[in-house]
């Protein structure tokens, strides 16, 4: 992100005074959170059952390997419920394991590596089906946003997320081509993630910036968790669905790379080594928002992200927040990133006033771009002898 000459330096932008964020790669309009609150790290059972209430690759830690691709609908409502029929028989069969009907390389359908497929409906859809959800709408272009056609937008959504890029690979490409009579892609991204510690243990993982990204996320299962994601009004077939809203962050890592590991941290409001906060020991202590330094400084800057992102000042509003790492070369010139995926019930509600406010005043502006933006609606899970959508379409 190019910093105009008459603004403020990347040291003056970390100063104490202002009101900046940190802790969360906002990428200059994306929220990318670090966070304040525990988060629970669960790994992943495999096979996982593409079986439930939810769909089955929302309340997990991000994916090692992961592929996104958003699509242009080229048929009606029939048509597009008969895609949601035969993308629910590749999951199931993905899923297990098994080669889905038609497939050309039977042999890269393997079991036990962790595939999950998850899919959501562009607001377009509801033009199409009525039934569109509280709050989706597209995002607003932010003062921030550098936006390009190129990852914005979509009216359908397959993210695949698995163990290994073969799996994912072969799954990506065995939905794209039975979307092929109903829906063209658009964009694809892919990424990656590491939520494994040196002794196999689970952790939170890291950003490119070297961040441990996600710390403040509710814990699954919880009552928190629940009410932060999960629909439980608006149209009946969204009950148990969630909102997912795709950001596209540019990181300059070679200007982040000139400060100081102290002022880097500053901005973050956390500990490089352990993502703990300023004012503790641990990655999930409190932060302690009230704390000075012998100067009477906030230990804990007021434009560290760390407390701007912090539910306490944001009258309570949660989102539940992943991250995939993401490197984007083209020719000798390399492009690196963050693919920020956010989960909540309402995006216009959770997620929009947040944004709205990193983008403002976020001390990370000065080194993330937002380049992509899209949002989705993710339909509830679905039982044996049941079908993606079917709520909605049938």
């Amino acid at each position: 992100m190019t910093t105009p000459t008459n603004g403020p330096s990347r040291r003056r932008v970390l100063g104490f005074g202002g009101v900046a964020a940190a802790g969360v790669v906002a990428g200059a309009t994306g929220v990318v959170a670090v966070g304040a609150d525990r988060a629970t790290v669960q790994p992943p059972a495999r096979p996982i059952s593409p079986y439930g209430t939810h769909q089955a690759g929302i309340a997990r830690v991000a994916p090692a390997s992961a592929e996104l691709v958003a699509f242009k609908l080229t048929t009606d409502r029939a048509g597009l419920g008969r895609l949601m029929r035969l993308w629910t028989n590749d999951i199931v069969a993905l899923a297990d394991g098994r080669p889905a009907p038609g497939d050309t390389a039977p042999e890269l359908a393997v079991a036990s590596k962790g595939l999950t497929v998850t899919v959501g409906f562009g607001p377009r859809v509801f033009d199409l089906t009525g039934q569109r959800p509280a709050g989706l709408d597209d995002l607003p272009v932010l003062r921030h946003d550098r936006l390009e056609a190129a990852w914005s937008g979509g009216d359908l959504l397959v993210m695949v997320g698995a163990d290994d890029a073969v799996s994912v690979v072969h799954a990506v490409r065995r939905l794209v081509a039975d979307a092929k009579p109903f829906a063209t892609p658009v964009w694809r991204q892919t990424g990656f993630w590491d939520s494994t510690g040196p002794n196999g243990e689970p952790v939170t993982g890291r950003n490119l910036f070297g961040q441990v990204d996600g710390t403040g996320n509710p814990a699954f299962g919880t009552p928190d968790f629940d009410r932060t994601v999960w629909s439980a009004e608006g149209p009946d077939w969204f009950r148990d669905g969630t909102t997912l809203v795709v950001r596209r962050i540019r990181m300059d890592l070679d200007t982040w790379d000139e400060l100081t590991r102290s002022e880097q941290e500053r901005a973050v409001g956390r500990k490089l080594s352990t993502g703990a906060p300023l004012t503790g020991t641990a990655e999930h202590d409190e932060l302690d928002l009230e704390a000075r330094d012998a100067d009477g400084r906030p230990v804990i800057a007021q434009n560290a992200h760390a407390r701007l992102s912090h539910h306490s000042e944001n009258d309570g509003r949660r989102i539940f927040r992943k991250g995939l790492n993401y490197v984007h070369d083209t020719g000798a010139t390399r492009e690196s990133g963050l693919i920020f995926l956010s989960h909540q019930a309402d995006i216009a509600g959770q997620f929009l006033p947040l944004l709205t406010r990193l983008d403002a005043v976020d001390a990370l502006n000065e080194w993330t771009t937002t380049i992509g933006s899209a949002v989705f609606a993710l339909p509830p899970g679905f039982r044996p002898g049941e079908w993606l959508g079917q709520k909605l379409l049938s």
